[in-house]
């Protein structure tokens, strides 16, 4: 079956935390046998700062950031038996889901994948006349990057017929245990871009901690940080490539991931970050959500903070031995239960159900 997916980029990690989960779930529906064509808009520097060449395993359409050039890819849709427009592509979002759904065909599965539910069901909820919640009624199914009952439950208060959630995982070919590498070398990392809904509980999860530890050293790797005031054991490396994440997380004694405010509000939504930490192998400190027990076991495969102070004091009793059967214990953990091949598997099957049901009605 052919998909055309309409995305921020599956070539840069650039400002897009999507990449990842795009890239890992993409390549295993291709080894089911799917023939995927990605869309992406040259827009933000992305293409400027690409992770990764074209892949074998996926076509990649890269559009200029105008109407005109997104008009001229969206009626490729038609060509689809499966056409799924993504949240967050970052150019005409409404508009293209308008085109893209427009031009494809009746007996086509159509499909708005949301990599930022919290933030969209927010906006639908204060507009009654949100593009995305008038279109809800022509699409066959909302899939999601994560967010449990809460989410599918908002969404069906919206008009959503059907949603899923399909939530991050890890793909072991990406990111996996390496060599430590002296230029990440530190006690406690953190990797994430600055952005408006995480920046206040980076303050109180990483940057507080840093300043009451003065004897240990921190190390902050993501884009827009850079004129934010820190103490001095923070060593800051600015944008981390995909390349470098597996080093970045095995080479620091511990590793953080903090939720965004809507995500950590919401719950039962695992950043990559979470899948990435795991798959290297490195112990895993995450601010705390609901949730966390599905994917990973607190105390034996994921160490949980609620707050600063939870950091600073798991900190201050981490040997590098216990942090090391945790980095283990994880990593077992999700390649027996959460790779990207486990999600296509339920993504095939979710796609292979519609279509019987619509052959069955005929």
């Amino acid at each position: 079956m052919k998909i055309a997916f309409y995305g921020s980029s599956l070539l840069s990690a650039y400002w897009n935390g999507a990449a990842t989960y795009y890239r890992g779930l993409l390549r295993a529906l291709a080894a089911r046998d799917y023939q995927i064509t990605f869309y992406e808009p040259d827009v933000y520097q992305r293409q400027q700062n690409r992770d990764i060449d074209p892949p074998e395993w996926c076509s990649v359409v890269v559009y200029e950031g105008t109407i005109e050039a997104q008009k001229n890819v969206a009626v490729d849709a038609a060509l689809a038996d499966i056409v799924i427009k993504a949240s967050g592509v970052g150019f005409e979002d409404d508009l293209l889901l308008q085109q893209v759904m427009k031009a494809a065909r009746p007996e086509a599965l159509k499909i708005f994948w949301d990599v930022d539910a919290p933030a969209t069901l927010a906006e639908l909820k204060g507009s009654s006349e949100h593009p995305l919640r008038r279109a809800l009624a022509g699409l066959d199914m909302v899939l999601t990057y994560g967010g449990g009952d809460p989410v599918v439950q908002a969404y069906r208060s919206v008009g959503a017929t059907n949603c899923i959630p399909i939530y991050n995982a890890l793909d072991p070919e990406t990111h996996h245990p390496v060599a430590a590498d002296r230029r990440f070398d530190a006690d406690l990392g953190f990797l994430g871009n600055r952005l408006p809904d995480r920046e206040a509980r980076v303050e109180s999860f990483f940057l507080e901690p840093a300043a009451s530890s003065r004897d240990l050293r921190f190390l902050l790797g993501g884009s827009g940080w850079q004129d934010k005031q820190m103490a001095p054991n923070v060593n800051y490396v600015g944008h981390v490539p995909t390349r470098d994440h597996n080093a970045f997380n095995v080479t620091p004694k511990a590793v953080l991931n903090i939720s965004r405010e809507s995500m950590a509000q919401n719950g039962f939504s695992p950043a990559t970050r979470v899948f990435e930490a795991a798959g290297a192998g490195a112990c895993l400190i995450t601010d705390h959500w609901e949730g966390i027990e599905l994917f990973l076991k607190p105390g034996d495969e994921v160490l949980v903070a609620r707050d600063g102070r939870d950091v600073g004091d798991i900190l201050a009793g981490l040997t590098a031995e216990h942090a090391a059967d945790i980095g283990w214990s994880a990593l077992q953990r999700v390649l027996r239960d959460h790779t990207y091949e486990h999600r296509a598997v339920e993504v095939d099957r979710l796609f292979r159900s519609h279509f019987g049901r619509k052959e069955a009605a005929e």
